[in-house]
């Protein structure tokens, strides 16, 4: 599974506070206000019920239709309460507004463990423009903000991303699970890995299937929009839905799939009908035999083999969209046709869109699925690659790190004007900002800034706490002066001083044992690059480090990836260098501490970076960097880490 670089629910602490979350309730009703698919409500379950175990006060907030921004009881969510109650077996307080005396009142009563859900957002016009005051008073109900509205998350609303501007944010059980399985498909798919992309038109789904070209094996068009890629593939389809606009752009991605070698599977004959009506007369003809009279309104059935076929051996299945006209029953056998491929091939599957979710559930093969997304827009955007602003708006699980090594610079009383130059240079960043002094100056330092915005550590430390060591200096000596931090395993300590391995494994426990923060420093030199051992090295490098050490002490890690090859050398590590070492380091951590430990662990850049390149390195991968020389000025280094 991917890392979820966003804090999720389990990051917070939750006992005894007020927590605001963002649900997606927008569920369907009939005439007389039943609730018809409660889908949505019951996938937010896990979220409520934890945050009740965990004795937090929760406050629920959603939208209900399109009220058009003023109240209007056709979309109160007065039966939304009443039904949650009975999904939880427990009383649900409702308030009359969302903010305001009524709210404040509500959530001011609101006692551990209970329940509260406040009225239509989509009452205030406020909540779709992403008005920060309305967005503010809603924060002004909690303590905390939690984000469980994936088919919500591609709306840039008050409740959505504004109230992340105001409250500590965090990602529920559901936004986190349809990120995690909707972003395996998206960045680290397994293969052979299968798409199906239905719907009426191609200009809804082009960024779909443009940005899975470089990533599925093979990619199955079904639904009106296949029209069009049969035309532009020059055959004549009658009365059919075609956009005679994205012709050329059909002809471009299917010269592009070939370019990628990705095969495209388009149908091979459809159910032709005189009219767009459930009723109308219809017919299963082969392609070279299309009735120019007559229009497509569904896949034939040599098409549903075929497509179940290519589904059969894929690892990952991705599908979106319906095959033909689903909601009129005489064209909906291709679309569940395809539901039944899915539901019986041995892939993880993914399925989206309220079609192709209403075929699944309609032939009762919800268990089959490895998960059914609650998103239709949402889940849309985030295959095209898009970012989501209510993913995006909240809190980082890794705070960026920013650190200077002083190395065998600065007299005492440099160091010391340093060190407050830096707290004032600084201030005001959301970054963490840690200095590592030389060892003479260290105390000094600390009496002059304990207690500021900038921390600080020490270079290195001795495997042993105590002893007849001449010169080294021990971890409970370091720890005893306030050290937060220290570094383990520079370059230099490596390269100079030949310290292997097996010395940095001991100093990293040594660095555990007296509750200090290491910073792991790994890295390759030119001629192990040039050999194509990097990977190899720093693999090495990580195991032994990690080796013995407790899965709560290596969420307390950092690792800099420091290139020997590019430090003094002339030679120049390029961002696009420094990321591919970055990720490949996190991919090791997940396989050495697991993915959910790993997580927490932050990664930093400590090649040569200056206040001219730093800004190179905030990519995606580096949460940070390790800075030499540039940080022994303070107006340098102030720009370094307002870089990131």
């Amino acid at each position: 599974m991917i890392s979820l670089d966003k804090k999720i629910l389990s990051d917070l602490d939750v006992a005894g506070k007020k927590v605001l979350v963002r649900v997606d309730f927008n569920v369907p009703q009939d005439a007389e206000g039943n609730i018809t698919d409660d889908n949505r409500m019951v996938a937010a379950l896990p979220t409520i019920q934890y945050l009740l175990d965990h004795e937090a006060a929760v406050i629920l907030m959603s939208h209900l239709g399109r009220p058009k921004g003023e109240p209007n009881p056709k979309y109160t969510l007065k039966p939304i309460a009443k039904h949650l109650e009975e999904l939880l077996g427990k009383p649900v307080a409702f308030a009359e507004d969302c903010i305001g005396p009524a709210a404040e009142e509500a959530a001011k009563k609101l006692e551990t463990g209970s329940v509260l859900l406040l009225e239509n957002l989509r009452y205030h016009k406020e909540e779709e423009n992403n008005n920060l005051e309305f967005a503010e008073k809603l924060a002004s109900l909690a303590d905390l903000y939690v984000n469980d509205g994936f088919g919500v998350s591609h709306r840039a609303h008050a409740s959505v991303e504004g109230v992340t501007h105001f409250l500590p944010s965090a990602a529920g059980f559901l936004l986190e699970k349809e990120i995690r399985f909707i972003g395996d498909a998206v960045n680290n798919p397994e293969h052979p890995f299968t798409a199906i992309i239905g719907g009426a038109k191609v200009s809804d789904k082009i960024g779909v299937i443009v940005n899975l070209l470089g990533k599925v094996d093979t990619l199955l068009i079904g639904g009106g929009m296949a029209n069009t890629f049969l035309a532009a593939r020059g055959i004549p389809m009658g009365k059919s839905l075609v956009e005679e606009d994205k012709i050329e752009e059909a002809k471009r991605i299917l010269a592009e799939a070939s370019v990628k070698n990705v095969k495209i599977l388009l149908p091979v004959d459809l159910v032709m009908a005189t009219e767009f009506k459930p009723d109308s007369v219809y017919e299963v003809s082969a392609l070279d035999d299309l009735n120019q009279d007559y229009m497509a309104l569904d896949i034939g059935p040599e098409t549903c083999k075929l497509y179940a076929d290519a589904v059969k051996d894929a690892k990952l299945v991705v599908w979106n969209g319906p095959m033909g006209v689903f909601e009129m029953d005489a064209f909906c056998k291709g679309t569940e046709a395809v539901a039944k491929a899915v539901a019986d091939s041995n892939a993880v599957s993914i399925v989206g869109g309220g079609d192709s979710v209403a075929a699944i559930k309609k032939i009762g093969l919800e268990d089959k699925i490895s998960h059914i997304s609650t998103g239709g827009g949402a889940s849309l955007e985030y295959l095209e690659g898009k970012v989501l602003p209510g993913v995006e708006a909240l809190d980082e699980v890794r705070r960026p790190f920013v650190a200077g090594n002083w190395k065998m610079y600065k007299t005492v009383g440099e160091a010391v004007e340093l060190a407050q130059d830096l707290v004032t240079e600084t201030n005001g960043t959301v970054n963490e900002v840690v200095i590592f002094p030389p060892f003479t100056a260290l105390e000094s330092v600390a009496e002059a800034i304990d207690g500021k915005s900038v921390g600080y550590g020490a270079q290195d430390l001795c495997w042993e706490d105590e002893g007849a060591f001449t010169g080294a200096v021990s971890g409970a000596q370091i720890a005893d002066i306030g050290c937060e931090y220290v570094l383990v395993g520079h370059s230099e300590r490596r390269e100079i001083f030949k310290e292997d391995n097996e010395i940095i494994a001991k100093k990293m426990k040594a660095a555990y044992r007296n509750q200090l923060k290491p910073v792991l420093c790994v890295g390759e030199t030119e001629a192990e690059r040039k050999q194509g051992a990097t990977n190899a090295k720093i693999e090495g490098q990580l195991k032994s480090a990690l080796a013995g050490i407790l899965a709560e002490q290596a969420k307390l890690l950092t690792v800099a990836y420091e290139p020997i090859w590019a430090i003094g050398t002339g030679n120049t590590a390029t961002a696009q260098d420094a990321q591919e070492v970055c990720l490949f380091i996190r991919n090791q951590l997940n396989e050495i501490v697991g993915e959910e430990v790993a997580r927490h662990i932050r990664i930093l850049y400590g090649g040569s970076v200056k206040d001219t390149n730093a800004a190179q390195f905030c990519i995606n991968g580096i949460d940070g960097v390790l800075v030499g020389g540039a940080s022994l000025k303070a107006e340098s280094f102030a720009k370094i880490v307002r870089s990131f």
